[in-house]
């Protein structure tokens, strides 16, 4: 696979991959693949990604169902990590929201908002 002659995987075999949104170039999440994510996800069209808590490779939404269908790849100038244009099924964000960066620092009052409405409820789901 070409693409994977351009790039490089850190010593654990991982690279990191934004996940957009290709509708609206939203930052839906930040997720790890090894090369067999990679090439998954190339062959399949639908992101999977490299579960670094579980150590196992899994397909982005199997649990939910909330998959994500890949659109475009790209890769920065070093080839140390990717971004996917995707279009999102349903959300991306396991706490329900449609991006995982769904909070917002605000510097004037030192708080966290909520930026973002739920989309789903997660104790439905998992």
């Amino acid at each position: 696979m070409q693409l994977l002659t351009n790039l490089k995987f850190d010593d654990k075999g991982l690279i990191p991959a934004v996940i957009v949104d290709v509708t609206d170039n939203r930052v839906l999440t930040l997720c790890f693949m090894n090369q067999d994510a990679l090439e998954k996800t190339i062959e399949t069209g639908q992101v999977h990604v490299f579960r670094r808590s579980k150590n196992r490779l899994m397909l982005k939404g199997e649990t939910s169902g909330h998959t994500q269908s890949v659109e475009e790849v790209f890769f920065d100038c070093e080839g140390k990590s990717l971004v996917i244009k995707v279009k999102q099924n349903v959300a991306a964000c396991h706490a329900g929201y449609m991006s995982c960066y769904y909070r917002k620092y605000n510097d004037k009052t030192d708080s966290i908002e909520i930026i973002e409405e739920k989309v789903f409820d997660p104790e439905k789901t998992y």
